[in-house]
């Protein structure tokens, strides 16, 4: 069958629909993709670091921070200077921009040494990429999703809360996302 990934941010969940979700798509492993494990605004407090870490291990699910794949504060900052030129904010932005997408890959995605990662992936249930934005689209995890799928023929699904794009997938008022 094949491993498996399942893409999930932050932006729009809450805690509960943010474990449901984990949940629901068989999630065995989360890894974090952050520079920085912590999110401002207390509504979304759960997902800094400790709180994370302790309710993924009350509902089973693994905790791994690979820093290594997280964007440089100055490829965050080139997106920044995208998103003002087209006015967007960091979390209503629905795709990352074609100059970002290229630098990450190069300076980042190219430099890591994927084939460790993938091995340690759960062979039964799914690793979960994580960052902060709704849209896969518009986060770095769908760069890595979409390397992990061609070199890894790893199969990807997207999770996403209500209200975010892509075609809704049943099971509730904030039911996971299927890919597009």
């Amino acid at each position: 069958m094949g491993k498996r990934v399942a893409t999930i941010g932050v932006y729009r969940w809450s805690i509960d629909d943010f474990l449901h979700a984990l949940h629901g798509c068989d999630a065995r492993v989360l890894m974090d993709l952050r520079q920085r494990r912590g999110v401002r605004g207390s509504q979304y407090a759960w997902a800094n670091a400790v709180r994370l870490e302790g309710a993924l291990r009350r509902a089973g699910i693994a905790y791994q921070h690979h820093r290594e794949l997280a964007p440089t504060t100055e490829l965050r900052h080139l997106q920044y200077v995208e998103d003002a030129r087209v006015g967007v904010g960091k979390r209503s932005r629905i795709e990352l921009a074609p100059e970002y997408r290229r630098r990450y890959t190069e300076e980042i995605l190219d430099h890591v040494d994927l084939e460790p990662i993938v091995a340690a992936m759960p062979s039964a249930g799914v690793t979960a990429l994580f960052c902060v934005e709704a849209d896969p689209e518009a986060c770095h995890r769908s760069i890595v999703a979409e390397q992990l799928a061609r070199d890894y023929g790893v199969r990807i699904s997207h999770l996403r809360p209500e209200g975010a794009r892509g075609p809704a997938r049943s099971g509730g008022p904030a039911a996971a996302r299927r890919p597009r």
